[in-house]
């Protein structure tokens, strides 16, 4: 079974042997075809080269030539485009920097001919290899994934498997077929078990006779953790009480290394943050105030960890609205979004005045964004485990806002909570480190709601 960081991985390290074989390749180019290089060496290039290396991978992620999750639904002509629109970007940054830079010795690795030679090629290579991947010619043949469920669950594990897009399809079968499958097909099988089906007595052979098979053949998983490794969330409506813990969390002992460093991270990198995006945040409160003269800065009500209530603030994106209006959700267009505020929502400048509530110890950076307590109370009546977000701080970002889109109804919070759950399940540095950098990425190509 492939996840989406597996594909990532091998497109990265592939780019990544292209280059390499792409620059011996130049290297040992004969005089006749005019980018020869007179026997020039890597030597005194090092700098330049880490440059080069490491700028095409960082600007085909930002620009989506890495969107692996998307590869088998991506048109190749927009493909095509993505890593055309990479290439046309390294080379400017190149040559920006080598004008700004201006190395006094000769660096070969930055010629113009070099680099078009370079990119070119490497271009080439990468469609190559992301074609190969799409079509499964540079990884083992994926299995085919099966669903065994009863009748009663069949449309609420589809309903949950579609919120998502997603690389393969989930197909329900019978038990009797699969047990015909089972013996006939050579093809890797991934069977996926509903929890009714893992209890009921008259299917114990069955499960006996999938557990007693080649895993590399035909491997039999819960229904939950199908979906945490295909879709890295936690559906609330296929969970059990008994799935997610307080105890199980890595914050829930008396001294948590993990949870200390987390706290200590924010504190460091809220109060950096700060001083760098300041006179940004000065130059956006001047914008909202001028636009119509109304306050800069918006206070409101949020629930925080345990559900405990806190101000939250933020700058100001939409009208001033009354002070006992009702609570709405924030729909894709909201004609009560101002100008300025649109601005400021796709690069995310309006939550910067949070790091405040950072630094306070209310929120952390990453977390379930904090919701507003009037919402709350119908949302916890109709999602399961919604009290459960409330286990940790409340974040700046979080692994919903980097996955889901903008929460507009009670059918995108139930998405958003799943991923919400998973986070708590799975937290970890890395998983931080994931998430802010897909946070960067949003903020760099103003793809905020």
């Amino acid at each position: 079974m492939h996840d989406p960081r597996t594909l990532l991985l091998r497109a990265l390290l592939l780019d990544w042997l292209g280059q390499v074989l792409i620059l011996a390749l130049i290297l040992s180019m004969p005089a006749w075809t005019g980018v020869a290089l007179g026997g020039e060496s890597l030597q005194g290039q090092g700098p330049w080269l880490v440059f080069v290396l490491l700028l095409y991978p960082l600007l085909g992620w930002l620009f989506g030539s890495y969107t692996v999750l998307r590869w088998r639904r991506l048109a190749l002509p927009v493909l095509l485009q993505r890593l055309l629109i990479t290439a046309a970007v390294t080379l400017m940054v190149v040559a920006i920097a080598r004008w700004l830079i201006n190395p006094s010795e000769a660096v070969w690795l930055v010629y113009r001919r070099v680099q078009l030679l370079w990119i070119g090629a490497l271009t080439l290579w990468a469609l190559a290899v992301r074609v190969g991947l799409r079509r499964g010619l540079l990884l083992p043949e994926a299995p085919r994934m099966l669903l065994l469920a009863q009748p009663q669950e069949l449309d609420t594990v589809l309903g949950a498997w579609r919120r998502v897009p997603q690389r393969q399809r989930l197909r329900p079968v019978d038990a009797k077929i699969l047990a015909q499958q089972l013996d006939q097909t050579e093809e890797p099988i991934l069977v996926a078990l509903s929890q009714a089906v893992r209890q009921d007595p008259g299917l114990r052979p069955l499960r006996a006779s999938l557990e007693m098979r080649d895993p590399r053949q035909v491997r039999a998983l819960s229904v939950l953790s199908l979906f945490e490794q295909q879709q890295e969330r936690l559906p609330p409506v296929l969970m059990a009480d008994t799935v997610l813990a307080y105890d199980d969390l890595p914050w829930a002992a008396t001294f948590s290394v993990q949870a200390q460093l987390k706290r200590m991270a924010d504190l460091l990198v809220a109060a950096v943050l700060l001083l760098l995006t300041a006179p940004f945040v000065l130059l956006a409160a001047l914008l909202i105030w001028l636009e119509d003269r109304g306050p800069v800065v918006y206070a409101q009500q949020r629930s925080g960890w345990l559900g405990r209530p806190f101000t939250v603030y933020k700058l100001r994106t939409m009208t001033v609205q009354p002070a006992n209006a009702p609570a709405r959700w924030t729909q894709p267009g909201d004609q009560r979004i101002t100008a300025v505020g649109g601005w400021l929502r796709r690069v995310r400048l309006d939550e910067l005045p949070q790091l405040l509530n950072v630094l306070n110890g209310e929120m952390s950076l990453i977390g379930p964004r904090p919701e507003r307590p009037e919402l709350e109370e119908e949302l916890e009546q109709r999602i399961p485990h919604y009290r459960k977000r409330h286990w940790m701080r409340p974040g700046l970002s979080g692994w919903a806002q980097v996955c889901a889109p903008y929460a507009s109804s009670i059918e995108d919070s139930d998405l958003k909570l799943s991923y919400d759950l998973y986070y708590l399940r799975h937290f970890s540095t890395w998983l931080d480190l994931v998430i802010l950098l897909r946070t960067v990425k949003t903020v760099l190509k103003a793809g905020g709601r």
